[in-house]
């Protein structure tokens, strides 16, 4: 059921067209397959869901995709520049974030102080101990970044406290605001509401809702719950041990019987 993106109408095979272009991508783990032949694609200012059992290779595209890991056979592309050799780091400034499943931030930390070390990660300004020992004043400019970002995800009431006296839901916000202030043109969001309520899961599809549509960002988003599937996502893919069994508009993809057996359990 996957229509390859790079298909034209005629049935020939076009160059990269997306944002993101995953071409072919296979990646093996002590001669297991972990990926295989997998093609992705992600338009700029387009929601694009991937999901699937555990297992099934989701976060090892993510790698791929982020440099973390480099495919045996195929190509990721980012805006038509093929980009499978670079390291993270370059790919980072290209314009290419993420998000992890597990929370990574400091104990100790506020909000603010969280952003402002991404701000100058970005622009490899000062030295990232200077910036965890408070040792270094921030610029006008950075603070006006901060404060915007703060502002973005109705931050502000907790800039200055530090993480762990935060609510996970708002912890979630923090670590996709630090992802954000990288200026991303693409975004990979891991598991974002791992962890949540229904509540707190409901907040925070909202305000990535709201924050994707403002930056015009380009959002692959791996993702557990399927009702905040549907409510982000205009198309979907689907991975079972590995392999894309699905992809397409996702109120279609997630009524097929074999993404149903695999994924939502139903016989």
């Amino acid at each position: 059921m996957q229509v390859d993106p790079r298909t034209s109408v005629d049935g020939s095979m076009r160059g990269p067209i997306g944002l993101l272009e995953v071409n072919d991508v296979t990646k093996h783990f002590s001669g297991i397959s972990a990926l295989a032949d997998i093609n992705l694609s992600v338009q700029q200012g387009e929601m694009v869901g991937l999901i699937g059992p555990n297992g099934a290779g989701k976060t090892t595209l993510f790698n791929c995709i982020n440099g973390s890991l480099r495919p045996e056979i195929g190509d990721v592309y980012f805006d038509g520049t093929n980009i499978s050799a670079l390291p993270i780091h370059k790919r980072a400034q290209l314009g290419i974030g993420r998000t992890f499943q597990r929370l990574e931030l400091f104990a100790g930390m506020t909000v603010r102080e969280h952003f402002m070390v991404a701000e100058r990660r970005r622009n490899g300004t000062g030295r990232l101990w200077k910036d965890l020992l408070n040792r270094s004043a921030p610029t006008e400019a950075e603070s006006e970044l901060v404060n915007q970002m703060l502002a973005l995800l109705e931050l502000e009431a907790e800039a200055d406290r530090p993480v762990e006296s935060l609510s996970l839901g708002r912890c979630r916000l923090v670590e996709i605001g630090r992802a954000l202030m990288v200026q991303p043109r693409l975004l990979l969001l891991d598991e974002p509401s791992s962890g949540l309520d229904v509540k707190e899961t409901a907040a925070l599809a909202m305000r990535l809702r709201s924050v994707q549509k403002l930056r015009n960002l380009a959002v692959l988003l791996v993702e557990h719950d399927v009702e905040m599937v549907q409510s982000l996502v205009t198309r979907l893919y689907v991975l079972d041990f590995g392999t894309v069994i699905a992809s397409g508009e996702t109120e279609y993809v997630l009524g097929d019987a074999n993404v149903r057996r695999a994924y939502l359990g139903d016989m």
